[in-house]
């Protein structure tokens, strides 16, 4: 069987790629387990559009402030100097390309780099794409975490997304447990592969034409 690395792994993986001194905003999901790995002798600087600026990594059970939560509403903590604001002024920064990094789930990403990763969750539900179309265009890059694989198998890597689209050409890098796929002029490039696996393997996984990256 294929190897892959788990979420924890991945989200380590992700946070040592994120430039020292960023503003950065984590998406609801798994993206927020890059909280946990950030280096601690390093300045990144964690934004939720909740309206918080210097969020800190997951509270200890014990002391969980409930007045502290992120857009997903789990609780976090705050660092030293962090900054509280209004909601519109949260989004302002999204939308004025403030942020250098967010991390997103997906459903699916097209090799273009366009993003789908919003939900109705039914056909009488009300859509909830929140503010992941703002993040995906504010920001400077858009890295996305997810797994290579749906539930039953099919690739969330595609040549078009049949999804609703979050964001056209948005995404900067795709992090996966198989691999981490750069968005590229000429399609996605494996950047780096785990366990076992090969840009040939991951061409016949998910359908595509895929190349090594630097290539």
């Amino acid at each position: 069987m294929t190897a892959t690395i788990d979420r924890h792994e991945l989200a380590q993986r992700i946070a040592a790629d994120i430039p020292e001194g960023s503003y950065v905003n984590l998406g609801i999901g798994a993206p927020t387990l890059v909280a946990d790995y950030l280096p601690a002798d390093q300045e990144i600087i964690l934004h939720t559009e909740n309206g918080l600026l210097g969020m800190g990594p997951t509270p200890d059970p014990t002391h969980i402030d409930p007045d502290l939560i992120n857009a997903g509403k789990q609780a976090v903590t705050a660092v030293p100097g962090a900054a509280y604001f209004h909601h519109a002024d949260s989004f302002g920064m999204m939308r004025g390309g403030h942020l250098d990094v967010c991390v997103l789930g997906a459903f699916q990403v097209s090799e273009r780099g366009d993003l789908a990763n919003w939900s109705t969750g039914g056909s009488d539900a009300i859509p909830a794409v929140g503010g992941a179309m703002d993040l995906a265009i504010g920001a400077k890059s858009v890295y996305v975490m997810t797994d290579l694989l749906t539930k039953t198998g099919e690739p969330k890597l595609v040549v078009s997304c049949t999804y609703p689209l979050t964001g056209v050409g948005c995404v900067t890098r795709v992090y996966t447990d198989h691999a981490i796929f750069d968005v590229t002029p000429d399609g996605l490039a494996v950047r780096e592969a785990f366990g076992d696996n090969t840009v040939a393997s991951l061409s016949a996984l998910t359908g595509l034409t895929l190349r090594e990256a630097g290539t």
